[in-house]
């Protein structure tokens, strides 16, 4: 049978902030199951944009930094009668999440040789000024469904 009630599906948030997005990005920035470690580069990384940015509000650098690199749109491969087309798509609300945390971890893990938590931050900067590499990659899969666009009456 499946699960009912009012708590299913609530995740409870972070331990300072008390926001589950900030917990998700400790979930997707945690390896191996090392959650105080993940932790603490994710708490050390907003301590840094904390005093680097103008107002001093980590948590909404974080927030610009996590819409200006979720992406709208992307493309879908469906074959239709023998040829593969790359269909433009909407991207679930879901989906935008968990793809601007892969983005920003992937390339903060890219930058230079520092500590997690500098390029972290440097990263979440960057992506909130829409600059940095994450900004880059939402702007090339928005530039690749705009040129399908032609084919966007394959949709499924």
């Amino acid at each position: 049978m499946g699960k009912k009630g009012a708590g299913y599906g609530l995740r409870g948030g972070d331990f300072r902030y008390n926001d589950e997005t900030v917990a998700r990005l400790i979930n997707a920035v945690m390896l191996d199951g090392k959650k105080e470690v993940a932790t603490k580069v994710v708490y050390d990384a907003f301590d840094i944009i904390a005093s680097k940015s103008e107002d001093g509000d980590a948590l909404e650098v974080f927030r610009k930094a996590m819409s200006n690199v979720a992406p709208l749109v992307e493309v879908r491969s469906k074959r239709v009668g023998g040829a593969t087309y790359q269909i433009p798509m909407e991207v679930q609300p879901a989906r935008r999440t968990a793809l601007a945390f892969r983005w920003i971890k992937q390339f903060a893990t890219r930058r230079g040789g520092r500590s997690m938590a500098e390029k972290l931050a440097a990263e979440l900067l960057d992506a909130s000024n829409e600059q940095g590499a994450s900004v880059k990659k939402r702007d090339e899969v928005h530039r690749m469904a705009d040129a399908n666009k032609a084919f966007a009456h394959f949709r499924f």
